[in-house]
């Protein structure tokens, strides 16, 4: 059943979890995110991001989406990840996505208020919730990513505290632009880590304590169980999951056609079937680990 954002963070807030945020770059990666939601009887949000516009364009992903959203058993939100400005996150309202993300972060904070204050009030007119990010999160350099590259690395900062979100900064952000849900900086990257991320987890505890709202974690792939749990247990209601459950389809075919003698016939329909399944997979057990269920 297709339904929005702030629907879905009810149900995460209700039950201490938090929800998967899967990329959907073609239909098998659809198809395999709403079957482990199925198979697990949890909400889902499928995200369509940007930068996977080579593979598939927003309106035929807005398509595919909404077709699988709607047919599911399970609440399914129809999301766009990134959205890179007014007029993008417009264009995925007007294609009838639930939820779409404004990410104005790389601006300056005054005017990361005034696009999102603005994408707010005409997404909520429309009955559609509305992301932001205060902070920076980078993308690592290494891997297919969900997000554009910021330019800045966390060299370009004078200290820490000047890259992860503060407490007091995200409870303005929210008095000032009435945002549904807040992507917060504390430590993670886009994409693959080329080296072991430091997380600072008991800054959710502090933000939340600052201002009570859905926090959301980007660059959640390659983290443990127990960070993955930990920040669910300090706040975070949704986690943006992409790069391996990619990996695991990329994975599946290249094992498979490694098998495959030099003879041999290979016909292409299998192949996506093979990259659905083991996609499938990857995304039941993150959903179980972002529900506290492994």
């Amino acid at each position: 059943m297709l339904v929005t954002l702030s629907d879905v963070m009810k149900i995460a807030e209700e039950k201490g979890i938090a929800v998967g945020a899967f990329n959907v770059p073609n239909w098998e990666s659809a198809e395999a995110i709403t079957a482990a939601a199925e198979e697990t009887a949890k909400p889902v949000i499928l995200n369509y991001a940007p930068v996977h516009a080579p593979f598939m364009s927003l309106e035929d992903s807005a398509e595919i989406m909404l077709y699988f959203a709607k047919k599911a058993k399970v609440p399914v939100v129809v999301h766009l990840d990134h959205g890179d400005s007014f007029e993008r996150c417009m264009q995925a309202v007007r294609l009838g996505f639930t939820s779409v993300m404004i990410d104005a972060s790389a601006c300056s904070y005054e005017e990361n208020v005034a696009v999102t204050s603005a994408v707010v009030r005409a997404a909520h007119a429309a009955g559609v919730s509305v992301e932001a990010e205060v902070g920076h999160i980078f993308a690592s350099v290494t891997g297919v990513g969900q997000a554009p590259a910021k330019v800045e690395t966390k060299d370009s900062f004078a200290s820490v505290e000047d890259v992860y979100t503060k407490p007091e900064t995200a409870k303005d952000f929210k008095e000032k632009t009435d945002v549904d849900a807040l992507a917060i900086a504390f430590g993670t990257s886009h994409g693959i880590y080329t080296t072991k991320p430091v997380l600072d987890l008991d800054r959710i505890t502090e933000i939340r304590k600052a201002v009570k709202m859905p926090f959301v974690m980007h660059g959640g792939s390659g983290l443990s169980k127990e960070e993955f749990q930990t920040a669910v247990k300090n706040g975070i209601r949704k986690i943006n999951y992409y790069t391996y459950m990619s990996l695991s389809g990329g994975k599946a075919v290249k094992e498979a056609m490694d098998r495959v003698s030099a003879d041999e016939k290979v016909f292409f329909h299998d192949i996506p079937v093979i990259a659905r399944e083991a996609m499938k997979a990857d995304v039941k057990q993150a959903i179980l680990t972002f529900s506290n269920e492994l």
